[in-house]
């Protein structure tokens, strides 16, 4: 008796074993299945970015996407937080770290990709500079529009109570008074019309001087992944010194793809004026315009004053070791 149970407890083990080994055939065949699946839709999406040549353009807008959002996140904390909330959430030096960062961030994302311009400003500079193919100029300014307009909704959607919270003083909290400046930059109302193009050109000159310097590889050019960190250092040195007169927007598209973004969201289409200003009434397009400009400049001067006297025998020993600036053609 005794070995009959012991007996049918060898079947009933021998059993459950090959059970067990099915089980884990199934499972073993499952993986592979999914395994290929995740390999076929990623082979189909990647075919689909190369056909459309949409690779570039969501580098740029997501990168651009991370530089504004945390940016005016952290213009968003500093203005609400003064009136919505107990507590202090920052000052102006918080605003300056917050773009830098973002900048950073930014670059780390797409640097391999387009070189993250994250600004319509350094893609012209780029393209004048012969690193940027021309005919990529116009898709990367609109992927960067599109990333900062994105922002701005996110933004919205998480500041969102906060937003109708916040102590405006006796104007609405949907306004160019109150909270408008989250988004878009505004002048200082004592501000002249001619200062401020200079402050936006001006900026933007540092900023491209700055980036040419870091990235310039017949000088003392950057690690390859301390780049985007000096680029970050450099936005923040840069509101450090120039935030005053109109809060340093030095960048296209960080600035009217939000400020088009409060026009349709309930500030209405008073933002693309300055209500207060003395000298100044139509300022939207300032530092739209103004960027370009010290861009270009900065190209030229870069070029005139550094790039054309490198001596040609750090030239020829750069070229034996293989560095060559990065272009996309």
């Amino acid at each position: 008796m005794a070995d009959k149970d012991s007996s049918k407890k060898g079947r009933l083990d021998f059993g459950s074993g090959g059970q067990n080994a099915s089980s884990d055939h199934f499972a073993l065949k499952a993986t592979k299945e999914f395994d290929k699946a995740v390999a076929l839709i990623s082979s189909i999406w990647i075919k689909f970015i190369a056909m459309i040549h949409a690779r570039e353009f969501l580098a740029e807008m997501f990168a651009t996407f991370l530089l504004v959002t945390i940016g005016n996140g952290a213009v968003a904390q500093v203005i609400l937080g003064a009136t919505a909330s107990s507590f202090d959430f920052g000052s102006q030096l918080s605003i300056n770290l917050g773009y830098g960062l973002g900048g950073m961030i930014g670059a780390f994302m797409a640097g391999g990709v387009t070189g993250a311009h994250m600004n319509p400003a350094v893609t012209l500079a780029m393209a004048l500079r012969g690193k940027l193919n021309w005919l990529k100029v116009i898709p990367y300014w609109v992927a960067q529009f599109i990333g900062a307009f994105l922002s701005s909704v996110m933004i919205f959607g998480v500041y969102h109570d906060a937003l109708y919270a916040v102590n405006c003083h006796g104007s609405a909290q949907l306004s160019v008074n109150c909270t408008a400046g989250i988004f878009a930059s505004y002048p200082q109302p004592y501000l002249s019309l001619g200062t401020g193009f200079m402050d936006q050109f001006f900026g933007t000159f540092l900023l491209l001087l700055g980036i040419f310097g870091i990235t310039d590889t017949n000088n003392n050019e950057a690690k390859q992944g301390m780049k985007p960190v000096l680029v970050g250092l450099l936005i923040t040195a840069i509101g450090l010194s120039f935030g005053l007169n109109c809060g340093y927007a030095i960048n296209p598209a960080r600035d009217f793809g939000p400020r088009f973004f409060t026009a349709i969201a309930g500030w209405g289409w008073d933002v693309f004026v300055c209500v207060e200003c003395v000298h100044i009434r139509q300022w939207w397009w300032v530092p739209v315009v103004a960027p370009l400009v010290g861009a270009s400049a900065a190209s030229l001067v870069y070029w005139l004053f550094i790039e054309v006297l490198h001596p040609k025998s750090e030239l020829k020993k750069n070229e034996e070791q293989g560095y060559k600036p990065v272009q996309t053609d």
